[in-house]
């Protein structure tokens, strides 16, 4: 396995970096716009099944700039870590990943989440992504457990789950609102245990 960094510069939140000698994580810019609106266009018809109803201005440059605020607002107060994925040394937007409802207190757990361009989907980028996360959940987050839920008929994201090490542990009827309709979901997790075995 490549050997991961993790780099935390200050508390400015575009310092937050995890990386490999392939892929980059880290929180999105306004800069990364000009990246992002074409392949998330490009890629519409590929991502609209597995995601909630895109907006009427979901890909204009101030919706983005929107979501890199309420990103930042997120990632400062410990509810989310959201990330776009790059390859290196190219520099080259290949999705996202985002680690998702932090919870603290009894629970310690989080929800992850997860797009890929479909220019570079099914290459192993998001297994990479999933790599660099999961340590980074389980050692400075210090979380417990992370919590994944997708569609049944999914079988790309099923498989990558279960590759991470992931494990099946039931079925959620009507469980999110995805491109329109009340779908039922698989719910997966991981405990840090199980990332140590």
């Amino acid at each position: 396995m490549a050997r991961s960094v993790f780099r935390f510069l200050s508390r400015q939140s575009d310092a937050f970096e995890l990386a490999d000698e392939h892929h980059l994580l880290r929180l999105p810019r306004y800069a990364d716009y000009r990246q992002w609106y074409p392949l998330r266009s490009e890629s519409r018809r590929f991502l609209e099944p597995w995601e909630p109803t895109w907006r009427g201005d979901e890909l204009t440059e101030g919706a983005f700039r929107s979501r890199v605020n309420r990103n930042e607002q997120e990632y400062e107060s410990g509810q989310a870590v959201p990330l776009l994925l790059f390859s290196r040394p190219e520099q080259v937007l290949l999705g996202g990943i985002t680690i998702g409802y932090i919870r603290r207190g009894s629970a310690q757990c989080c929800m992850i989440g997860y797009w890929m361009g479909e220019p570079h989907a099914g290459k192993g980028h998001m297994l990479a992504a999933l790599r660099l996360v999961i340590p980074h959940i389980f050692g400075p987050l210090q979380l417990h457990r992370i919590e994944a839920a997708c569609i049944p008929d999914n079988v790309r994201s099923i498989r990558l789950l279960e590759k991470a090490g992931f494990q099946r542990e039931g079925y959620l009827r009507e469980y999110l609102k995805i491109n329109g309709e009340w779908r039922d979901h698989v719910m997966y997790s991981l405990l840090a245990m199980d990332a140590r075995s």
